[in-house]
């Protein structure tokens, strides 16, 4: 299945039944008096989160969705049925922004959390409700309103604790497979990963957390080289980054130019985000020899002059990664306890996650619009006349 992260939809909420214009005729009641009913209300429209959906694949082939029409009202102070709500299945982490105003409507979060993105419109009155002791014979009903609609952009970012930067061929979808259970492909060529993974890492029982590998970025990637930044934002949810650099790259390039690179991008990408903990961790340290090793990891912290937290690894044999993973999980719950016992500090990282997926989006459409106005510049210098916008995005789809 591909792994699609966006998508947008229009959906129509449905139209309130109108109220009936009726009378009783009867037999033995000449003058029997109103009895229409009123209308049902239309069907709303709600988003759910659910763990059984993991991508956005199916919004991008039916972009259009409607809820139930209430029906009229009858004789007999008879209401009509009122129309079924439809609730659309979406991923946990998924973000609900209005198009038309960039208004965000909610964030699913949780698994079986609801969201109601459209309101039902409401029922009419039936003649029976304006019977008065001046008016018996009333001829007046109301319609129905029409039900909400709403252009929506869905956005699926993955709920993570802790995620994984670097270069590609770093390292990452190595060391997530040897600290959990995921299987993401490795291989010796750049972009292996094509799609974000996830993996629960569990330190003892009843102590685990979420980790995340995201496609290797490059020099560049902030104007769409390599894969880009568009995965980039799925790291907006968590609280530590781990920044993986291969301390002896196969092209003999500098490990440190490779850390500067990658926090240049970041930057570019999200001030906010850039200015996440992050903790160094250098990888395939089994490589070097061991009379080298202290000196060589030395020197390339040293040139950084990085002041957070260091970790030397070998992620192929697992080297070291018992502690790294044991002090992710301390720092973690260290934070989890602290927002627990200060609301103050839980609103502080709600604000944070904001303004980092804010930023993210705001940087993601600057360059779709970039890119728009470079393919309209190459036609025009074509001579194509044709001032259509033909967008095609690529999705990336695991093998």
């Amino acid at each position: 299945m591909k792994f699609v992260d966006e998508a947008a939809i229009r959906v129509q909420a449905g139209r309130g039944g109108n109220g009936c214009l009726s009378f009783r005729r009867e037999r033995a009641a000449p003058f029997g008096g109103p009895d229409g009913g009123d209308g049902g209300d239309g069907g709303s429209v709600f988003l759910e989160a659910s763990q059984a959906v993991n991508t956005m694949v199916d919004y991008r082939y039916v972009r259009q969705y409607q809820a139930q029409n209430g029906e009229g009202g009858r004789g007999a102070n008879c209401t009509g049925p009122s129309g079924d709500d439809l609730v659309l299945k979406v991923p946990v982490g998924t973000t609900v922004i209005d198009e038309d105003t960039g208004e965000i409507l909610g964030d699913l979060a949780e698994d079986g959390q609801r969201l109601r993105v459209a309101q039902g419109g409401w029922h009419g009155l039936g003649n029976t409700r304006f019977k008065s002791s001046t008016n018996r014979a009333p001829r007046q009903t109301t319609k129905g309103t029409e039900g909400e609609q709403r252009n929506l952009r869905l956005e699926l970012k993955v709920l993570a604790d802790v995620g994984l930067l670097g270069l590609p061929n770093a390292g990452k979808s190595t060391l997530i497979r040897a600290v959990s259970a995921a299987r993401p492909k490795v291989a010796d060529y750049p972009f292996t990963t094509l799609v974000p993974n996830l993996g629960v890492v569990r330190v003892q029982a009843h102590r685990s957390f979420v980790m995340a590998d995201i496609p290797g970025l490059i020099p560049g990637a902030s104007e769409g080289a390599g894969l880009g930044i568009r995965f980039l934002k799925h790291l907006t949810r968590t609280r530590l980054l781990l920044h993986l650099v291969d301390v002896l790259p196969p092209d003999e390039g500098d490990p440190v130019a490779a850390v500067q690179d990658i926090a240049a991008e970041l930057e570019r990408f999200s001030p906010t985000l850039a200015g996440r903990q992050r903790w160094l961790v250098l990888n395939k340290v089994d490589l070097l020899p061991p009379d080298e090793r202290e000196a060589r990891c030395k020197d390339i912290v040293e040139r950084l002059q990085w002041t957070g937290p260091v970790y030397r690894v070998a992620a192929i044999s697992g080297q070291g990664t018992d502690v790294l993973c044991g002090d992710i999980m301390t720092h973690l719950e260290t934070c989890w306890e602290a927002e627990r016992s200060d609301p103050e500090l839980a609103a502080h990282e709600l604000r944070l996650q904001q303004a980092m997926q804010a930023e993210a989006r705001e940087r993601i459409q600057a360059l779709a619009q970039a890119r728009r106005e470079a393919r309209k510049a190459q036609r025009e210098a074509a001579g194509d006349d044709d001032d259509d916008d033909h967008d095609v995005e690529v999705e990336y789809a695991p093998y």
